[in-house]
Parts: C-alpha cells; structure tokens; sequence
C-alpha cells in the first residue's frame, strides 16, 4: 500500500517539542537551584526572591503540561475526524502566496459551517469544524475557545 502524499511526517516536530521540553526542564532545575541559593542566603530579601524564583518553575511546568495536554487531546480529535470523513475540505479553496487561505473563502467556509454548527451546537463534531473554521478565518482566539469547547463535548464533560 502507498503512503498518502498529503500526510506530512510529524516527527521533525515531536523532536523539536521534545527538544524545547528538555531545554525548559533544564532551565527550571537551574531556576530552581537559584532560588534555593537566595533562600539559603539566609536574608530577608533574599528568602523572599528566592520564593518567587521557585515558584516560576512550577508555573511553568504547569504550562507544558497543560500545552501538551491540549495539543494531544486536539490531535485525537483531529484523527478521529479524518477517520469519519468529517474534516474540512479546504484543498478546492484559493489561497494566498504565504499559503493562507484567502480572507472571502475563509468567510464562506465559516458562514457554511457556522450553520451547521447552530444546527446542533452540542455535537463535538460540529463543534470541532466550527473550531477549525474559526482558525482558517483568522480567529485564532474564538478557534482555541471552541476546541477546548470541542474536547469537553467529546469528553462529556460539557453541560
């Protein structure tokens, strides 16, 4: 069986995300070193820095992991769309020189997807179409907010 030419290899990307995780992880343990140096300085402004500069890394740690969390579960719904036939056609769609879709097709695209979307808002599926719909239009913000939406609903965790 031939390989389908219009799946990428994602594994320049796995590297580069394992790359920046190890690159992060190694900069917290040093950020965290630091802070134990401040807190063991035995000063007041330094116990009080030194707090500070260990909660960074926790913060932090919580970001990769929430990011990683959100790309895996995007990427499961992305799969089982693509299993069921049901993602976005855009290949018909013209586009720009740097690849992007062209702003009037994006908004047709959206428009013809937002109705299918109002027609059962509580479908992750549609859900999910009107997420990615929302990114080629340019909405990268209302697009985030429905694909988390879409992952509650195919979690069953949306009310």
């Amino acid at each position: 069986m031939a390989a389908d030419p219009t799946r990428r290899d994602a594994r320049p990307i796995v590297w580069m995300i394992g790359f920046l995780v190890v690159a992060l992880v190694v900069y917290f343990v040093i950020l965290g070193q630091r802070g134990i140096d401040l807190i063991t300085s035995g000063t007041v402004a330094g116990i009080g820095v030194g707090i500070g500069v260990m909660i960074l890394p926790l913060i932090g740690a919580w970001l990769i992991f929430a990011t990683l969390r959100a790309g895996i579960e995007h990427q499961k719904l992305a799969r089982i769309m693509a299993d069921e036939g049901r993602e976005l056609d855009v290949s018909d769609l013209p586009r720009r020189a740097s690849g992007r879709i062209e702003r009037d097709a994006a908004d047709d695209l959206f428009a013809q997807v937002k109705q299918e979307w109002e027609a059962d808002p509580t479908d992750w599926h549609n859900t999910y179409r009107i997420a990615r719909a929302y990114d080629y239009a340019g909405d990268r913000t209302r697009a985030r907010q429905m694909m988390k939406r879409a992952v509650a609903q195919y979690k069953g965790d949306d009310a």
